[in-house]
């Protein structure tokens, strides 16, 4: 599992790829649209490279509630560390047999 600080990192990286600019303080409680200029193309562009980046799925609702930095790390280490989804047994198809 990652920890908090990596995940940071990480955020930092794809928030400074974004938008083009430095943030060597992203500390939990920048907020994301105040503090970090973030509008709401920024959040979406940066929600998609952090799903890809880390092979998880990110909820409307679970979106509405990031307001600060801190918001989206505790959101993704709760994420990376939650087992993944168990996929259902096909239905046997019973005509077979």
């Amino acid at each position: 599992m990652m920890d908090r600080e990596t995940i940071r990192q990480t955020l930092i990286e794809l928030i400074e790829a974004d938008t083009g600019e430095k943030f060597p303080d992203l500390d939990d409680a920048k907020n994301l649209r105040d503090d970090l200029g973030l509008d709401s193309v920024d959040v979406v562009s940066i929600v998609l490279q952090i799903e890809r980046r880390f092979r998880i799925r990110l909820t409307h609702q679970e979106l509405e509630n990031l307001v600060t930095v801190g918001d989206v790390l505790t959101l993704l280490e709760n994420k990376l560390a939650a087992p993944p989804p168990v996929e259902p047994f096909p239905a046997s198809d019973a005509s077979a047999a």
